[in-house]
């Protein structure tokens, strides 16, 4: 495909988006990609993962779930999305001589 008609097309897919960010809806790709992931990303990537295939652009009520799920991780209502508290720092066990190789 000639650049400039995939940049054409990238920016007229680009400005029929609804929003500045949009949830996207992954497809199965060849190389090893999975169907059914939901991902909001910018405007720009999602025209660009449309466009190469690689997603398609989620229904509204796929994109209210998924961001009313998003609202409940961060305010820590659901385990398993929201990230782990950081565990206190621990000295390492080995010390620089031990790392040396000897001879």
């Amino acid at each position: 495909m000639d650049l400039r008609v995939y940049y054409q097309k990238l920016r007229e897919l680009e400005a029929t988006l609804p929003s500045d960010y949009v949830v996207v809806v992954s497809k199965e790709t060849p190389d090893g990609g999975c169907a059914g992931t939901l991902t909001e990303v910018s405007r720009r990537l999602a025209a660009q993962l449309i466009l190469d295939g690689a997603a398609e652009l989620a229904t509204e009520e796929q994109t209210r779930q998924w961001r009313s799920a998003r609202m409940v991780a961060e305010a820590g209502g659901s385990h398993e999305t929201a990230r782990p508290e950081p565990t206190a720092f621990e000295e390492p066990t080995a010390k620089r001589g031990d790392l040396v190789r000897k001879k």
